[in-house]
């Protein structure tokens, strides 16, 4: 800041706690916004960052100019808390197209880390010059990071817990007998005279855990408005390819299919793997996960996408239906972000609900959930019926 006004907190809210403070700056001034507020100090420099933005007059208010805009970019951070910066700066690309402006490795400095952020990058990834690079990694990896933190410890946990779940048996053989899950199952079957449980039923660990007994195979659609499901994918494919007993494999599309299990080691690496924005040949992109999947009732393919298809629409459903047929778990996520569905095809969203694919928006807190389940060989619907979301249903008489 050039001036020596003193700089608030990001949540210091005292001043604009007013309802009528609140809002003058909703409302931005003028003969007929009604308040009577006069603004001065911090308030007048928050008025100030939001007209930019905001105001009537907002056609270039921040200008092409890289330092007005992370003069603009700080300002924002100072005056107020992180969710508001975050929802100015996705509104500033997107209103005043600043898109271009992010390649500067000095306004990357500035800017406020999300996940909306990381998607703009990725969709900039071939334009980033080279001076901006490892900026540009260093604000993917800080969210990548942060995602990490929140959500690597309930999906291991979730995974692997269904895991040992799914390889119990009620017919162990004797070396396999878990006697403390077994005898708290019978405790029923006590006999006070004898001073022992007599067994109806035995619960057994199963025999050993085979080095990979389930495969996942996520396949993200690239298309712009998948961004955010892209890169919360990209963070659950790298925790999943940490756990034992998962084979993992990423694919992503667009008009093209790229492979980005090799990526899985480093997250940040395989997001900038993926090219946001173009076509969508779903068909394509399936044909590749089928020929990629071999022990077909012991896989979970995961598909992402709005389901807008630019390539052959029967031929998708066909190979749906053959996947199912051969007992491969197929789930379509609409959406795996905090924000519901995008607009998506509905006609083919029913189309896959009548194949019997569970077709909805999944949040990241639920994914854990909703993989366990398939581990599990749960029914995925009335899983997730269960847990409040809501299912696309079959198109009547389809």
């Amino acid at each position: 800041m050039n001036d020596d006004t003193p700089q608030p907190k990001a949540n210091d809210t005292r001043q604009s706690g007013d309802a009528e403070l609140r809002w003058r700056l909703i409302l931005g001034g003028g003969e007929a916004e009604g308040t009577g507020v006069e603004l001065s100090g911090v308030d007048l420099k928050r008025d100030a960052t939001l007209d930019a933005l905001y105001g009537e007059e907002r056609k270039g208010g921040l200008g092409g100019s890289s330092p007005r805009v992370a003069r603009w970019l700080g300002d924002i951070r100072g005056y107020f808390p992180a969710p508001v910066v975050q929802v100015m700066q996705r509104d500033a690309m997107e209103r005043l197209g600043l898109r271009q402006l992010l390649l500067e490795p000095e306004l990357l400095e500035s800017v406020q880390p999300d996940v909306h952020l990381v998607g703009a990058l990725l969709s900039l990834n071939q334009a980033i010059p080279e001076r901006s690079r490892e900026t540009a990694r260093a604000v993917v990896r800080t969210v990548v990071e942060e995602l990490e933190r929140r959500l690597a410890q309930p999906t291991r946990q979730a995974v692997s817990g269904a895991l040992h779940r799914a390889g119990r048996t009620s017919r162990p053989r004797a070396g396999d007998i878990d006697w403390n899950r077994t005898i708290l199952a019978n405790l029923r079957h006590y006999q006070p005279e004898h001073r022992t449980v007599v067994p109806e039923r035995l619960v057994g660990y199963g025999r050993r855990l085979p080095q990979v007994s389930r495969e996942v195979v996520l396949c993200l659609d690239q298309s712009g408005s998948m961004a955010s499901s892209v890169v919360y994918a990209g963070v659950f494919g790298a925790v999943l390819a940490s756990v034992r007993s998962l084979r993992t494999q990423v694919v992503a599309f667009d008009t093209a299919v790229v492979d980005l299990t090799e990526a899985l080691t480093d997250p940040v690496e395989l997001l900038f793997g993926v090219q946001l924005g173009g076509g969508t040949d779903i068909n394509a992109a399936l044909a590749y996960c089928q020929g990629r999947i071999d022990n077909p009732r012991d896989t979970i393919l995961v598909l992402v996408t709005d389901l807008f298809e630019g390539g052959d629409e029967e031929e998708m459903l066909r190979r749906v239906q053959a996947m199912v047929a051969s007992e491969v778990q197929v789930v379509c996520l609409l959406a795996l972000s905090d924000e519901g569905a995008p607009a998506y095809d509905h006609d083919n969203a029913a189309a896959l609900a009548a194949l019997g694919v569970p077709t909805f928006a999944c949040t990241p807190d639920q994914f854990p959930g909703l993989l366990a389940a398939a581990i599990q060989r749960e029914d995925l619907a009335g899983w997730a019926t269960g847990n409040g979301i809501v299912l696309t249903a079959p198109e009547e008489g389809g």
